[in-house]
């Protein structure tokens, strides 16, 4: 099943575009919720919090390979929208060989420097013990994330939001049944919950591999159609290396504020991680959203259709706006209950922080729509360079501000949580300013 968004109805074929992926994310965050209250509720608050900083560092790892995946996708959209069938072809050679040499890379650098994430983190002894057992398993499954990504980008670049969906909701109940078997019932502790979603990402990974050979006609090359040039190499790079510096920075940047975080203490710690997921729960629809958005507007884009663009994006704007307003109500109600659901009632302190948390970022979830929309918008116009500008004001933002605010004694980790919706505030200023200035973009 395949999606031309250069024709039809805008909104309706965008909203179906868009549903799978967010249930996928959506089905994905309810694995990691239950993650980390299997870990929480069985193993303690100390595992808690390693996990929870090991999630942290194993987002920006991921989010390498996303952003090399993505970038690529919005290559292959606009290939797509062109009708383009070899200059698609001859990117798919050169992105899988690009992202898999980086993949090689990746990994052996994180086994490396496996030791040095302590201190860079600024993780507590305590903490550590579990952390590093985590870790030395979760690491393995870095390729099983390549695979993955690579394949659902190029599925959804030409329309497939559906596949995806399929084998994410296949690995996220598979990593879910394992986690109770090893964390429960065979008692391995954090390295069972690694096991457990190692084993999951592998099954996902290879089979959307074996599923986009089989069935993806782009895939099916005759003699001489598979070959690596130097011009579509440089192409791809330049979608994909930006995409990938984007979103790395966008993750270096939470990471780097995970390590003032962790400088507060384990009872800080736990609140973050808890109350991390349930933010990431909160607004993951709005994100990839914004992923069908950018997909939408490189195949319109590609297609030279401008005034389907302007429709859309006005569209997209007041789709997104309207669920950010909903979900923030939720979550800055029911922010207590919530906490709940991962930390023990007589957890007072870990349970009061984690609701500061989520009723700052709560009451501003407009400001990452708008973000993820510009994200989308710019990246599907091919131009990247934008999204990475956007990135840098929002996480510089957050990450200067994190560590001023958070060394005064009045104001303390309260600072961190405030840095991150000014952070985003910020960076949809610029964008808007750009788009006003520029905007030629849709013509």
């Amino acid at each position: 099943m395949q999606t031309d968004m250069t024709k039809g109805r805008i909104m309706s074929s965008m909203l179906l575009f868009a549903a799978p992926m967010i249930a996928g994310n959506l089905l994905q965050q309810c694995y990691n919720i239950a993650d980390t209250l299997i870990v929480g509720k069985l193993l303690g608050s100390d595992p808690l919090a390693a996990v929870g900083s090991s999630f942290t560092l194993m987002t920006f790892l991921t989010s390498i390979l996303l952003g090399l995946c993505m970038g690529s996708g919005a290559f292959f959209s606009i290939r797509f929208g062109e009708k383009d069938e070899k200059g698609l072809k001859n990117g798919i050679c050169a992105s899988f060989a690009l992202i898999l040499s980086l993949t090689v890379i990746l990994n052996a650098a994180a086994f490396l420097l496996l030791d040095k994430v302590k201190a860079f983190m600024n993780v507590p002894a305590e903490i550590w013990v579990y952390m590093r057992e985590y870790l030395t398993v979760i690491f393995a499954g870095i390729f099983a994330v390549f695979l993955y990504n690579y394949f659902a980008s190029l599925l959804r670049s030409v329309g497939n939001s559906v596949i995806p969906l399929i084998f994410l909701a296949v690995s996220a109940v598979l990593n879910i049944g394992l986690d109770f078997l090893f964390v429960l019932v065979l008692n391995r502790g954090v390295k069972g919950a690694a096991e457990a979603t190692v084993i999951a990402q592998y099954v996902s990974g290879a089979g959307i591999a074996v599923y986009s050979l089989i069935r993806l006609p782009y895939l099916k090359f005759k003699k001489g159609e598979i070959q690596v040039s130097g011009e579509c190499v440089r192409k791809i790079a330049g979608f994909s290396l930006l995409t990938c510096i984007q979103q790395s920075v966008m993750n270096l940047g939470i990471l780097l504020v995970q390590g003032i975080v962790n400088g507060f203490g384990p009872a800080v710690m736990t609140a973050f991680a808890a109350a991390v997921k349930i933010d990431a729960f909160a607004y993951m629809p709005v994100q990839d959203f914004g992923n069908a958005f950018s997909t939408y507007i490189a195949q319109n884009y590609g297609a030279k259709k401008p005034e389907r663009i302007r429709k859309g994006l006005k569209g997209a704007v007041l789709s997104s706006m309207s669920f950010c307003a909903v979900i923030s109500a939720l979550v800055c109600i029911f922010a207590r209950p919530l906490m709940l659901m991962f930390v023990e009632a007589e957890e007072t302190a870990i349970i009061e922080e984690g609701v500061r948390y989520l009723r700052i970022e709560g009451a501003f979830y407009f400001g990452i729509g708008c973000l993820f929309l510009l994200y989308g918008f710019y990246r599907g116009l091919g131009k990247p360079r934008m999204s990475l500008v956007l990135t840098v004001f929002s996480l510089g933002t957050r990450v200067i501000l994190s560590y001023i605010l958070s060394s005064m004694p009045d104001i303390g980790v309260l600072g961190i949580w405030w840095s991150i919706p000014i952070g985003w505030l910020l960076a949809d200023l610029v964008g808007i300013i750009y788009y006003a200035v520029n905007n030629n973009f849709c013509k």
